[in-house]
């Protein structure tokens, strides 16, 4: 009785969550003046100089935020745990602050400095970088604490020091490796939200993905549908690579030294 519910409640589900994609890849490989399917819908995300260029800046965009989060959040939160335990809480408070604010008022409170970072680096959509690391701060915050929660991380580092590493060694040979599964989350995460976020980049005038995703939507649906099924199948596709990475982490026992 158990097993036959549980495989209704997982239809159930797919069906819940699988619906709407097959809606979105019908719509997509429509055509709507002959009523067959085509797939110029699909070739437009590559042959649409707006709508690639728009993955491009999108994608870099990610790239960028992920590797400037990293930098910024994981040499901070190691600092603070075996040096400055004292000002963990202020940190958790800085990071999960961007999710009490609302998207306009961050565009509205970093004008003025945007008005300094266009100056040194000009008007590039990518300098969106700096915003975006904010805003997802929260959720890699959340991730790397919990991956450095999992260990005993004085132990390590002292073990690590006794043995004459610097304190650079120690990170990125002993401390990330064993956090491993914790920064592939925030990584992961961190790329959703870019190629997701909409409010911030529209209000301050840049073309990403989504921004363009709204724009082709008024004069062609279904490449507008296909890009965002396109976005959502990536964003799945994180999530499955991060579930098998941390799958097999669980496995292992012990931590690396």
């Amino acid at each position: 009785m158990r097993t036959a519910v549980r495989g209704a409640l997982w239809v159930l589900f797919g069906v819940f969550f699988l619906f709407p994609l097959y809606a979105m890849a019908d719509f997509s490989t429509r055509n709507l003046l002959s009523g067959g399917r085509t797939g110029q819908a699909w070739a437009n995300l590559v042959t649409d100089e707006a709508l690639y260029r728009a993955i491009v800046v999108s994608l870099s965009l990610a790239v960028l935020t992920v590797a400037a989060m990293l930098i910024l959040l994981v040499p901070t939160m190691i600092w603070v745990r075996l040096r400055a335990p004292w000002a963990k809480g202020l940190v958790e408070f800085l990071c999960l602050l961007p999710l009490t604010i609302p998207a306009l008022v961050i565009v509205v409170g970093l004008r003025n400095v945007y008005l300094w970072v266009t100056y040194l680096l000009g008007e590039s959509p990518l300098t969106l970088t700096f915003v975006y690391v904010v805003v997802v701060l929260p959720f890699s915050y959340r991730a790397i604490d919990a991956a450095l929660s999992s260990i005993d991380l004085q132990t390590l580092s002292e073990a690590s020091r006794s043995l004459g590493a610097g304190w650079m060694t120690t990170i990125t040979r002993v401390v990330v490796p064993n956090i491993w599964s914790g920064i592939l989350s925030a990584a992961f995460i961190s790329i959703a939200v870019v190629l997701g976020e909409f409010t911030i980049a529209s209000l301050s005038g840049y073309e990403t993905l989504q921004v363009q995703i709204v724009l082709i939507g008024k004069s062609d649906g279904p490449t507008s549908v296909a890009a965002s099924l396109a976005t959502l199948l990536f964003g799945f596709a994180l999530l499955l690579i991060l579930s098998l990475v941390t799958r097999g982490r669980r496995h292992q026992t012990g931590v690396t030294l």
